[in-house]
């Protein structure tokens, strides 16, 4: 299905594959104490397995302290041991010359994406060049997402960017020079590799103005992803692409793992021989594909075999099921259950996590109706049980069916 450039596609991803493992291999990957690692089809924390049991949550860096603190409490209260988010918004410049290509000031909610006036990247029309935003309404609300996160004794995956234009994303960055080409000028021209990387070296050199950390010795952080759902197309570009940002990224912070955030449902995860990348993804949505229930189960063995054969961790980083769906209780349960008794699989993140906004009201997602909420529902207790009894498998203690320890 997408366009393949042949002999001189294949060499480039041949030589980036190469440049990212000998990159890769002069990393030191004994990350200290409390950093997540991998052994073979396992994440690991301190020598002990580290099965993950976690959630999404999309306005985690724009929404109100109150409204992130709502859900991280919501996470642990589920028994997540995981949070993953993205780093966003995107805009244009704040003069409006170079224009926003979404609706920076719309939404009604931190849910709908009003995002309050917080920016993170921008187009600077004085320098001609990206720009950072390090106060209080761009990158200290990273810092305070991480801070909570620590005290929580949560982990966090954490996207250097979005690839979707819902709030700027790669597509504004391509937007800043002009182009209107979604899923190529972004991951081959010159001028926005290089924003990505000034990027990266920010974010991971960081100082956080709450804890005093730089971000690359955070173990709050679990691991980085190059992108949300970096579509790059030819496939064989996105391969290079994720090969090059991923050594970068090593050779910038050897304590944290590396993901590439790819939906890898199409493509089976092929970046999973990408050097540069500790663990595969992959997102699975049974009515995008017109799957039944029981075919998605399915489905989730064979891509843990996948990662067996490559020795890696395999994620399913992202899954949903609409609440209308009178068996959607049972369909959850199912699968986490599948996920937790073959040995290949890592674990998981549901889509999506929301709690209660400032307005007092939780959103309503009246259009894929995938949002979790920690409302006492089926759907809750089923993640909850899940999570909970995995956890407390890999401690040794007996839960009872509902997943609260026994006395």
């Amino acid at each position: 299905m997408k366009e393949r450039r042949g002999s001189i596609g294949a060499a480039v991803v041949a030589l980036a594959l190469l440049c990212a493992a000998v990159e890769v291999s002069g990393a030191d990957d004994r990350a200290p104490a409390n950093f997540v690692k991998t052994s073979g089809t396992s994440f690991t924390l301190d020598g002990a397995p580290f099965y993950v049991a976690g959630v999404n949550n999309h306005y985690l860096t724009f929404g109100s302290r109150q409204e992130v603190l709502r859900v991280l409490d919501d996470a642990v209260a589920m028994g997540a041991n995981v949070v993953r988010t993205f780093l966003q918004p995107v805009i244009g410049s704040l003069d409006g010359s170079n224009p926003t290509i979404w609706a920076w000031r719309g939404g009604s909610d931190a849910s709908s994406l009003r995002v309050g006036g917080t920016y993170l990247l921008y187009w600077d029309p004085v320098t001609g060049a990206m720009a950072i935003n390090g106060g209080p309404d761009g990158m200290e609300k990273v810092d305070f997402l991480l801070a909570e996160i620590g005290k929580r004794n949560l982990k966090l995956i954490l996207a250097f960017l979005d690839f979707w234009d819902y709030t700027g994303g790669a597509q504004q960055m391509r937007a800043w020079y002009g182009s209107t080409d979604k899923s190529t000028f972004f991951f081959e021209d010159p001028r926005t590799k290089a924003d990505y990387r000034k990027w990266v070296e920010h974010v991971v050199g960081r100082i956080n103005s709450i804890t005093g950390l730089a971000y690359r010795d955070d173990p709050a952080i679990m691991a980085w992803e190059l992108m949300n759902e970096g579509n790059a197309a030819p496939e064989s570009l996105r391969l290079g692409w994720s090969a090059e940002m991923s050594a970068y990224i090593k050779s910038l912070d050897p304590n944290h793992l590396v993901g590439s955030g790819h939906a890898g449902f199409l493509d089976r995860m092929a970046d999973l021989a990408v050097p540069g990348l500790d663990f595969g993804t992959w997102h699975g949505y049974p009515l995008y594909y017109a799957l039944s229930v029981g075919q998605f189960d399915r489905v989730i063995g064979e891509f843990c075999r996948l990662g067996a054969r490559a020795g890696k961790p395999v994620l399913l980083e992202e899954f949903g099921y609409a609440r209308s769906n009178p068996n959607v209780a049972d369909a959850y349960a199912r699968w986490l259950d599948t996920l937790s008794r073959d040995p290949d699989c890592a674990g998981w993140l549901v889509w999506r996590l929301v709690s209660l906004q400032d307005s007092g009201r939780y959103p309503v997602d009246l259009h894929d109706q995938f949002d979790i909420r920690n409302d006492g529902s089926p759907i809750w207790e089923a993640l909850r049980a899940a999570a909970v009894r995995k956890r407390h498998a890999a401690n040794g203690i007996s839960p009872t069916s509902t997943g609260r320890e026994t006395p």
